[in-house]
């Protein structure tokens, strides 16, 4: 088990926005928190799966 960061709020409607943190211009929603963190985690999973044109990644170089 990994942890993954991410940012949400909750809109005055009450559903709950959010991101992962590494896929910013991805958002998703839910009807509540616990919901939120399904669709988020099924983001990490089709992300972590398939080669999706278009997904900026984040990575980190080492420079001497």
């Amino acid at each position: 088990m990994r942890k993954i960061k991410f940012t949400y709020w909750k809109e005055p409607d009450g559903t709950y926005l959010g991101y992962l943190n590494d896929y910013p211009d991805h958002w998703t929603q839910g009807s509540d928190l616990e919901d939120l963190r399904e669709h988020l985690t099924d983001l990490v999973e089709m992300f972590a799966d398939e080669e999706i044109p278009g997904i900026r990644r984040v990575a980190e170089l080492e420079v001497a």
